[in-house]
C-alpha cells in the first residue's frame, strides 16, 4: 500500500494532488508528514516510511505552503501528497486527518525519519484499546549522525497511573509529535485546539482519558537537530520561547479541563500555576529576562520539586540549580542556564515534553 501509483487529484480546498492509494479497505495505521520549506530533508523522511514496504500503513504528505524545492521533491517520490496554502502545523496535520480513514495515525515531522522495521514493530502493539503508543527517538544532527538520545523512555501498558500523574500533574513523560502514534478519536480533540499551531499538545497528555498508553522503549524513530528547529534544543531558550511555553500550557491545562469535564466528570485537574512546569519555566523566564524577583519564586519552586517522579539525584540537582540561579547575578546565572540547556543534551536527559 505505500507505493501508490500516480493519478491526479482535484481538492476542494483547492489542494494539489500528485498521487493517490487506490485501496477498497482502510490502512490500520497512517503516517501523515507535513512539510513546510524542508527540502533538505523530506525526501529521507519519506523514504523512511516508503522502504519499509508495510501493506498495512498508508503515507500522506502534506506540503504546508513551501517556498523552497519542498513540493518538486515529495512529486518526485510517487506518494499520495497534497499542496496546500499555507496553515501551520496544525492545519496541514487536520488536512491530512481528513484524507485518510485509517484508525492509528502517526504524525511524523519532514525533518525527522522512522527507522527499518519501525512500522511492523508498531502495528503489532495497536489494538482498540490502546489509545496513543509512543516511542523512543535518536537525536541525529542534520547529516542524519547519531549524536544521542532525544529521552530515555520505559517499556510498558498502563492507564490508571498515567491519568494520575496528568491529574497531579498536567504531564506525563513523552516524546514529541515523531515518536507517538495516537488513535484517530484522540486525533479529532485537535479540532478544538485554537491556541496553538502545533499537535504535540493536548492530544498527549488526554490519551490516558481514552485508552491504554503502550511505551516502548526501542528507539524506533530519528529526531533532528539543526539550526531550525522550534523547541531551541539545546540552546538557552529566549524570552519569547519561555513566554510561549507558558502561555501554550495554561491554555492547554484549561483545554484539558474542559475535555475532562465531558469524558471524566469529577476529576480534578491540577491548576496550572501550581504545576512544576509552569513554576519551572516562570523561573527561567527571569533569569533571561533578568529579573532580580526570581528569588521569591524558590520556595513554591522548590516544594513542586518533591513532588515530581524524578529519581532523587535528579531533584537533588534541580535545587542546587534553583538555588544557584536565584542566588547568581544575571549574565552568571544565564550562563550556568546556557550550560544545563546544553549538557542536557548530551547526556541524553532531555526535558519532558510539555509543548515547546
Amino acid at each position: 500500500m505505500l507505493t501508490p501509483e500516480a493519478s491526479d487529484v482535484s481538492d476542494p480546498a483547492e489542494a494539489t494532488a500528485c498521487s493517490r492509494i487506490e485501496a477498497i479497505d482502510a490502512a490500520r495505521l497512517a503516517v501523515i508528514i507535513t512539510c513546510f520549506n524542508y527540502e533538505a530533508y523530506i525526501e529521507r523522511a519519506i523514504r523512511s516510511v516508503l522502504d519499509q514496504n508495510c501493506d498495512a500503513c498508508e503515507l500522506l504528505v502534506v506540503d504546508d505552503g513551501s517556498t523552497d524545492g519542498s513540493w518538486e521533491t515529495i512529486t518526485r517520490c510517487a506518494v499520495t501528497a497534497f499542496k496546500i496554502e499555507n496553515r501551520g502545523q496544525l492545519g496541514a496535520c487536520l488536512f491530512g486527518l481528513e484524507k485518510t480513514q485509517a484508525r492509528f495515525i502517526l504524525f511524523l515531522d519532514a525533518d525527522d525519519e522512522l527507522k527499518p522495521g519501525s512500522l511492523a514493530r508498531i502495528l503489532a502493539e495497536l489494538d482498540e484499546r490502546v489509545a496513543k503508543l509512543q516511542f523512543g527517538l535518536t537525536l541525529i544532527n542534520a547529516e542524519s549522525r547519531p549524536i544521542g538520545s532525544f529521552s530515555s523512555l520505559e517499556s510498558f501498558r498502563e492507564r490508571d497511573r498515567l491519568v494520575n500523574e496528568v491529574l497531579r500533574r498536567g504531564v506525563y513523560k513523552t516524546p514529541p509529535t515523531s515518536g507517538n502514534v495516537f488513535r484517530r478519536d484522540v486525533c479529532e480533540l485537535l479540532r478544538e485546539v485554537d491556541y496553538d499551531k502545533a499537535v504535540d499538545g493536548v492530544i498527549l497528555f488526554v490519551a490516558p482519558f481514552f485508552g491504554d498508553v503502550v511505551s516502548l522503549s526501542e528507539e524506533l524513530g530519528n529526531y533532528r537537530v539543526h539550526g531550525l528547529n522550534d523547541s531551541q534544543l539545546g540552546q538557552l531558550p529566549s524570552a519569547s520561547l519561555l513566554q510561549r511555553d507558558i502561555k501554550r500550557f495554561v491554555a492547554r491545562t484549561e483545554h484539558l479541563r474542559a475535555i475532562l469535564a465531558r469524558v471524566a466528570p469529577g476529576r480534578r485537574l491540577v491548576e496550572p500555576q501550581g504545576a512544576f512546569y509552569y513554576r519551572e519555566r516562570s523561573f527561567c523566564l527571569q533569569i533571561v529576562s533578568g529579573s532580580s524577583s526570581r528569588a521569591s519564586m524558590l520556595p513554591k519552586l522548590i516544594a513542586s520539586v518533591g513532588s515530581e517522579p524524578f529519581p532523587i539525584v535528579q531533584k537533588m540537582a534541580l535545587v542546587a540549580f534553583f538555588v544557584l540561579a536565584a542566588m547568581l547575578p544575571r549574565e552568571p546565572a544565564r550562563a550556568l542556564m546556557a550550560y544545563r540547556s546544553r549538557n542536557r543534551r548530551r547526556s541524553g536527559r532531555l526535558r519532558v515534553v510539555l509543548r515547546r
